[in-house]
């Protein structure tokens, strides 16, 4: 099979130009469908009310008024209004949801959880794409959102906590699932311009031929940078073919991304009055300072990304009450970048390809009893290197070596049997259950040489010149072993109509990513890292209709076998963790006119564990996590044609490290958009970001003895065109 090997940036550059004719010569020879009946998602009923479809808290299409646990969704609507460049634009509309940007398409999620970051945050949250997962789950990026074409979804829909029993390993704080447009005879193009030399170039066309439908979508995102230095270019394109006849539904997709970012990392307090930048603000309110936060301390970072994937799902109807899915598909992603967050300012190049297939069997025993079964498999075959390129340091105990750090590859297989029932006891009442056993396994080759040593056998140095180990550890080859099961139990009682209570516990897990068990540092044995686990309760209310939707839900959760990088650098390997919160989503037509949504929630996150020398004292808050998250939108059509939306959004403050001893004040933003209808076919818009033009951080953080800051941008304006054809 085809092997990606990923040594070198002319190499990067070698498998970008052979990627694009691959990827073109693709989108030419697709066949097929995916669930095209599910992408229509709001229908009336019979008796008025509104019913809203939703696909991925169980893997099949369910009334979102009966599902037996939490769900938001965005729509086809809020995401054409928003028209997003970045994940955080639309993703911050859904409940409980927070992704805070770095530099660049660079950003990190929390979904009732801390914003996590370092070793063990890559895997803590699930990626889909028309439900299949846009990487290996041994694999996973912290960026991972980047790759997704949120700006010309269909709808995304986002589960809050665990959902492992449905799509195992890496479904721990949340689930987020893209869905994409079914084919149409419509067709569009929009170009938006802002600040800083940037647009976005984005076009849909499609036809649909009665049993054949064909739709490609793409977008071209160019962007200067608000920073020295930071500018990015972000490709993205979809091919889909849906095709039915008869029992048989196929639909195939094709998504690719490129990009290629210049990047700027943090604004740290302990560079202040260096060549980079100098400032009159105290260490802790830096990020007020906006010459310093344009500055790029790190000129020399970058990330270069890109990434295939290929899917096929066929449905046939066995009958009226069975039917039978089954997805083959194939992905491919390649990524180098700067390691501008660390010491080392290493160089890391990864990759890596998989196929799989994932496959249910859905019966209809009776009026009251409903079964989904299936496997999921798949193997992957991945590789990475880690190179320093400044001469050898050693500082604070830690001896970092010019050279390879890392160099391994990896093949990884899982195979994941499942089962799914649904009992609705009486009119009012149902119960579902779910489990699922994830078997992972790992094939580990360590290319250079075992141990502490440098990469040729070699001992570092200290700075009186004698041996001592290297931070690195490289263990030898091995083969290394998972297994893991998850279950949910749920209910969900409908009070009325339109009203149900719904509650349900819930498991998931995230086996161990390749990087936590083989790029490990010198005070790590070998061999002592588990997969995380997660418990979770959640009981919640919602409320489903034409004017009024809401949901509210309360939760509580514990984690074990954490895996993180404390303020020190050093890595913790069985960490334990608690979450518990309160979730409001609300969406009310409060006229023909004007519409209000409030999405709300509160969170405490805290350590339940001590480790002092790493700052952990069981009870203190989990650094970077806001209690208050807030989003309000209040949107009004003045006209037939034209409509204006006011968002406020709130961060509250959180904790910086461990040891609670530094704080970010949090912040509250305000957005404007506005929109007018030329005629049928032109659409013109614009929005403002940061209204009141805050000083504020988009991320925050403490660590190495200094507050390092991302500072958020001024007041944008951003305009553009929207033509229908």
């Amino acid at each position: 099979m085809y092997f990606v090997s990923y040594k070198s940036k002319s190499m990067y550059q070698q498998s970008y130009s052979a990627f694009l004719p691959y990827f073109a010569l693709s989108l030419t020879s697709f066949t097929g469908l995916a669930l095209a009946d599910d992408n229509k998602k709001i229908k009336q009923n019979n008796s008025s009310n509104t019913e809203i479809i939703v696909v991925t808290g169980s893997r099949l299409a369910s009334d979102l008024l009966s599902l037996a646990g939490n769900i938001d969704r965005i729509s086809t609507e809020d995401i054409d209004r928003v028209s997003a460049v970045h994940p955080s634009d639309i993703l911050n509309r859904a409940t409980g949801v927070h992704i805070q940007t770095n530099n660049g398409m660079e950003s990190l999620p929390s979904l009732r959880s801390p914003v996590l970051t370092g070793p063990g945050a890559a895997g803590a949250f699930l990626f889909l794409e028309d439900g299949i997962a846009t990487r290996s789950a041994g694999f996973a990026n912290n960026n991972a959102l980047s790759e997704l074409n949120l700006a010309q979804a269909s709808e995304i829909e986002v589960i809050r906590g665990p959902a492992s029993a449905a799509y195992g390993s890496n479904a721990v704080h949340g689930v987020i699932n893209v869905l994409t447009k079914a084919p149409s005879d419509e067709g569009e193009a929009s170009l938006l311009l802002g600040p800083n030399q940037s647009y976005q170039l984005q076009g849909t066309l499609g036809r649909d031929m009665g049993e054949h439908g064909l739709s490609g979508n793409f977008q071209a995102i160019e962007d200067g940078g608000y920073r020295d230095d930071s500018g990015f270019t972000s490709f993205k394109i979809n091919g889909r073919h849906d095709y039915e006849q008869g029992a048989d539904k196929i639909s195939t997709l094709i998504s690719g991304f490129v990009l290629d970012q210049e990047t700027a990392g943090f604004i740290s307090s302990g560079d202040k009055g260096s060549d980079c930048y100098s400032s009159d603000y105290t260490d802790e309110n830096l990020y007020q300072d906006r010459n310093a936060m344009e500055k790029n301390c790190d000129d020399d970072a970058y990330r270069k990304w890109s990434s295939l994937r290929i899917a096929t799902n066929w449905q046939r109807a066995l009958s009226a009450d069975t039917h039978v899915s089954i997805t083959p598909y194939f992905r491919v992603n390649q990524m180098e970048f700067r390691q501008h967050y660390l010491p080392s300012k290493a160089i890391e190049e990864n990759s890596h390809y998989s196929v799989g297939v994932a496959s249910n069997y859905y019966w209809q025993i009776d009026a009251s009893i409903a079964l989904v079964m299936g496997i999921d498999a798949e193997w992957t075959e991945g590789e990475l290197t880690q190179t320093q390129q400044k001469p050898d340091t050693f500082s604070f105990g830690k001896a970092r070596q010019q050279g390879t750090h890392y160099d391994y590859e990896v093949e990884a297989s899982t195979i994941a049997p499942y089962i799914q029932g649904d009992w609705q006891v009486n009119e009012t009442l149902k119960f579902t259950g779910s489990f699922r056993f994830d078997a992972t396994e790992y094939r580990y080759h360590n290319l250079v040489a075992d141990g502490t040593t440098k990469a040729d056998d070699s001992s570092c140095i200290n700075n009186s010149g004698d041996a001592v180990p290297c931070l690195y550890r490289r263990p030898g080859d091995s083969d290394d072993k998972f297994n893991n099961s998850s279950t949910k139990l749920g209910f969900n009682y409908q009070l009325a109509n339109n009203t149900a209570l719904f509650g349900a516990w819930s498991q998931g897990f995230r086996a161990p990513q390749t990087t936590d068990l083989y790029r490990l540092q010198k005070q790590q044995v070998v061999g002592e890292i588990d997969s995380e686990e997660i418990n979770s309760t959640e009981l919640g209310f919602r409320g489903v209709s034409d004017k009024f939707h809401y949901e509210a839900v309360i939760y509580t959760m514990t984690k074990k076998n954490v895996f993180f990088r404390d303020a020190k650098g050093l890595n913790v390997t069985d960490g334990k963790t608690s979450h518990q919160g309160v979730e409001l989503g609300l969406n009310y037509d409060l006229s023909e006119s004007i519409n209000l949504a409030i999405n709300y929630s509160y969170g405490q996150h805290e350590y339940e564990f001590d480790r002092p020398s790493s700052g952990v004292v069981k009870g203190n808050e989990i650094d970077t996590a806001p209690k208050h998250l807030a989003n309000t939108r209040l949107r009004w059509l003045p006209t037939t044609n034209t409509s204006l939306e006011l968002e406020w959004l709130h961060m509250g403050d959180y904790f910086l490290d461990p040891a609670n001893e530094h704080e970010y004040e949090g912040h509250d933003l305000w957005q404007l958009r506005g929109a007018i209808n030329i005629n049928n076919h032109v659409n013109l818009f614009a929005r403002i970001e940061n209204l009141t033009d805050e000083k504020y951080a988009s991320r925050a953080d403490y660590a190495f003895g200094s507050y390092r800051f991302f500072g958020g941008q001024p007041r944008a304006m951003h305009v553009g065109v929207n033509v229908n054809f």
